[in-house]
């Protein structure tokens, strides 16, 4: 008899605990949903200056999901406005690199000129390519003020073969992979602007 109380009691106390745990998390999960848009949020809109929108631009994605260019693929992108303006728009594009996919952050202004890029994730040679996640990063701020035509389309590789720039140190496929895909999202912003920008009529 004892020994049946005592099993009905630990039934018992299993259930009330396993109710209180749901309870606690259901009480908490709106909280940590908003804990993880406000990190979200802060991971793909620092790169834009604070005064340059007033709108929440990861409230309106752009239709780009699975775009399919040159070297790389959009997986997304988003607008910022100022008042009803423009200003900036945010590109999320994956790339091959040596060890495997590179997502990449890239904002653009509305002129075109790329105003910051950041690696989002990576699984690159430790030490090597995977520098390429440090942020900041010396070697993607170079990008920083470039655009389609700035410089030219054949300028848009590394130095040793015969572009303008510079390679991450021991990081060739990586480096060559993420000027590519830098490349690719200027020159789709440059042959889609009005669309990205809300302006087509």
């Amino acid at each position: 008899m004892n020994r049946s109380l005592s099993v009905l009691s630990l039934v018992i106390i299993a259930i009330f605990c396993a109710g209180a745990i749901y309870l606690v998390q259901e009480g908490l999960a709106p909280r940590i949903d908003t804990e993880q848009r406000l990190i979200e949020s802060r991971n793909l809109l620092d790169m834009l200056p604070a005064d340059s929108y007033d709108n929440q631009p990861l409230d309106q994605p752009l239709a780009l999901k699975g775009v399919v260019l040159a070297n790389s693929t959009l997986l997304g992108g988003y607008r910022a406005n100022l008042g009803a303006k423009p200003t900036a728009i945010i590109l999320l594009s994956r790339v091959t690199g040596y060890e495997g996919a590179i997502d990449l952050l890239m904002v653009i202004d509305s002129q075109g000129k790329l105003l910051g890029i950041k690696t989002l994730k990576q699984g690159e040679t430790p030490g090597l390519g995977a520098r390429i996640a440090a942020h900041p990063n010396p070697w993607l701020a170079g990008f920083i003020g470039k655009s389609r035509g700035d410089p030219g389309d054949s300028g848009w590789a590394l130095k040793k073969d015969q572009g303008e720039f510079d390679q991450l140190a021991g990081a060739t496929i990586t480096s060559r992979a993420v000027i590519s895909a830098t490349h690719d999202a200027l020159r789709y912003f440059d042959e889609h602007q009005p669309q990205l920008m809300g302006r087509e009529q």
